[in-house]
């Protein structure tokens, strides 16, 4: 939904003045394992803010954090927001007051925070949540609707611009299931590809313009904790998908002959798409986390076979997404690389149905924003070769 551009915030980023431009929330804010770690809505309203005014200087603040709710943002919104004195504040909050919050605390809080912010001088742009699937017993899409107007209220009462984020995915929900499908990293936070909806919807609430989807700067294929340990000669721990165990000890040791490795070799040949999303969460970050005597993998190599069992349809979308999800670190950790890697990297002739697998397995790596190794179809070297030159390229990078 698109409402009378905010002027003023609107005039800085036309004429090329400093805008500092706070992004305010729970997880679906923050930069978590759902968009790959790496960036979230925050990093790409400031592309696309910088697509539409080439000349604006943005100053992007991501004030995201995973389980907060309006109480818990009301009680660090002068720290972690107000004190940077931002001049425009967007506001996404509801999807765990759902949980935890009644709909008249969840109001209460929310008008509390704009008048809060309203009264440091700072614009305010309220977002409704996301629409969600059903399949969360701890969120109720009925519910969460009534939380979403209620942010359409406050935003009323107070004269503010309404980013209705809600409307957005709720109609995608309904009429595109494809598309609904690529937009989700679950049933309640959406991936990067969601991310960038929602940095379109909050850049049309900010400019008034209407925008199409649009083409976002790339992150580099990088591995910077990989790099940051390799060229310090300290250990390295590997967790790595057969048969890639092996591979990537010799292109790095190609790279790096003295380096310290540590490996765990994980097996997903034979296994169907859903035995390896088991096979990720069994060794992932929730049970790293239940068992904090554990070290974190410092690099965790992810190689689905070709002809994992599985229909090719949003289970088969989800359960790829959930062994990317687990498979790194659950927020935004410099201290673990995740890396996929496509099934053409070990075999240069796939069949057509390997090769729809592959194009499958592409789509939902992007979808995440994750750094992955790929054979381009010209590309005739061998695996070695191949590994030890991307993985060169990614730790320069």
């Amino acid at each position: 939904m698109t409402t009378t551009p905010n002027l003023s915030v609107l005039q800085l980023l036309e004429s090329g003045q400093p805008v500092k431009i706070a992004c305010f929330g729970d997880s679906i804010t923050g930069i978590y394992y759902h968009t790959g770690g790496r960036q979230a809505w925050s990093h790409a309203l400031g592309d696309v803010l910088k697509i539409i005014h080439p000349r604006a200087q943005l100053e992007m603040i991501n004030a995201g954090i995973s389980g907060n709710t309006t109480t818990h943002a009301l009680a660090r919104l002068k720290s972690d927001v107000l004190d940077h004195q931002p001049d425009l504040i967007v506001v996404m909050l509801g999807m765990n007051d759902v949980v935890h919050n009644t709909l008249e605390t969840f109001r209460r809080n929310l008008r509390q925070i704009v008048q809060l912010t309203l009264a440091h001088h700072a614009e305010v742009v309220l977002m409704t949540p996301n629409a969600i699937a059903p399949d969360d017993p701890a969120r109720i899409p009925v519910r969460l609707a009534e939380y979403a107007q209620a942010v359409r209220e406050v935003a009323q009462e107070n004269n503010l611009n309404l980013s209705d984020a809600y409307q957005v995915f709720e109609d995608i929900r309904v009429n595109d299931h494809h598309e609904w499908m690529r937009i989700m990293s679950d049933p309640v936070h959406p991936n990067m590809r969601g991310h960038q909806l929602f940095a379109i919807t909050v850049a049309e609430t900010i400019t008034g313009h209407k925008i199409d989807r649009v083409r976002l700067p790339n992150l580099p294929d990088s591995l910077p904790h990989l790099a940051s340990l390799l060229n310090s000669n300290s250990m390295v721990r590997i967790t790595a998908m057969k048969p890639y165990d092996e591979l990537i000890v010799t292109a790095i040791r190609t790279l790096y002959p003295h380096a310290k490795l540590d490996l765990t070799a994980l097996d997903p040949i034979g296994k169907s798409i859903a035995e390896i999303e088991q096979m990720a969460k069994t060794h992932g970050w929730s049970y790293l986390r239940e068992n904090q005597h554990l070290p974190l993998p410092d690099l965790t190599v992810i190689a689905v076979p070709a002809d994992a069992a599985g229909k090719l349809d949003k289970n088969y979308y989800r359960s790829y997404t959930w062994v990317l999800n687990w498979s790194q670190s659950f927020g935004n950790d410099p201290r673990s690389d995740c890396l996929p890697i496509l099934p053409s990297v070990l075999k240069a002739n796939l069949t057509a149905a390997e090769a729809a697998a592959e194009d499958f397995a592409r789509l939902v790596i992007k979808d995440t924003y994750l750094p992955f190794i790929q054979r381009r179809s010209s590309d005739d070297t061998s695996t070695e070769e191949l590994l030890s030159r991307e993985l060169a390229a990614m730790i320069k990078a």
